[in-house]
């Protein structure tokens, strides 16, 4: 045995210095790969996510079960599936903003009066709750923290305390993310979060960004009660990421009733309802 060898035997040991993405990203990542081109190649996408090729092979081959690629000799192309369901392309904030005002605005006055309670409150980047900061009423016993700048200006005026998480800046939506921002909050703890998203399936939450993603996700697993803010016009519309399950959040709150399919695993999830 060599001393200091850290292959340990794995097909993906040695192919870089960066730390191997989970499934759930290197699925997001070939899915924007094959969004952008059409087609992937198995060498040159195991290449661009530091794994072997019996790895991406395995993803793809997860991906075709899902529907979302056809696979063929030495890599796979888009399904007609994905190429005609998944809301891949994020519009800007301010377009965002627009749309469904109305809806939106009712919403964001029901989850600001329903989190008034809450001593340590985890705020999600996006719209709806950017609009929530914006109803939020002062609080000097209430920290909050939060990866959108806008939300942290809004609220910076309060009398609550605000925190937020040190990362790269993407442009667009002002909101911070990467490693940094997932381990600083990462090892917090939150009485609720708020958490937005770009579609609501009977398979969950989904959101266009693979970053505010990962945060997401700490939102849900840290916080106490998960509390999700999407407008009605997203239900059943998948997007380029799933953030979780329906049973990992407990209170969603929206502007009308879901439809029948997604009403009936809302409430096998347990998750509480809240029409605005």
């Amino acid at each position: 045995m060599t001393v200091g060898s850290s292959s340990n035997g794995h097909p993906d040991a040695g192919r870089g210095s960066r730390a191997r993405l989970p499934s759930h990203a290197r699925h997001a990542r070939i899915v924007e790969m094959l969004r952008a081109n059409g087609a992937v190649s198995v060498t040159q996408a195991a290449a661009d996510l530091g794994v072997s090729d019996m790895t991406l092979r395995r993803d793809l081959l997860e991906l075709e079960g899902e529907g979302k690629v056809t696979r063929v000799h030495g890599g796979a192309v888009a399904a007609a599936a994905l190429r005609e369901s998944i809301d891949a392309a994020e519009p800007s904030f301010d377009s965002r903003l627009a749309q469904q005002h109305e809806a939106k605005l009712r919403i964001a006055v029901a989850a600001a009066t329903l989190v008034a309670h809450y001593r340590s409150l985890a705020i999600d980047v996006g719209t709806t709750t950017f609009m929530m900061a914006q109803a939020m009423r002062p609080s000097a016993n209430r920290k909050v923290f939060t990866t959108s700048l806008r939300v942290a200006i809004e609220l910076a005026a309060s009398r609550c305390e605000v925190f937020l998480a040190g990362g790269r800046v993407r442009g667009g939506e002002l909101a911070l993310g990467g490693p940094a921002s997932v381990a600083q909050f990462g090892a917090l703890w939150f009485d609720a979060a708020v958490i937005g998203a770009s579609g609501l399936t009977t398979e969950g939450l989904f959101d266009y960004s693979i970053e505010d993603t990962e945060l997401k996700r700490i939102y849900i697993e840290r916080a106490s009660v998960k509390i999700a803010v999407c407008d009605s016009s997203k239900a059943q519309r998948p997007s380029l990421v799933k953030v979780c399950a329906l049973d990992e959040i407990s209170i969603l709150i929206t502007d009308a009733p879901p439809p029948e399919a997604l009403a009936a695993a809302l409430a096998e999830a347990n998750v509480k309802v809240v029409i605005a």
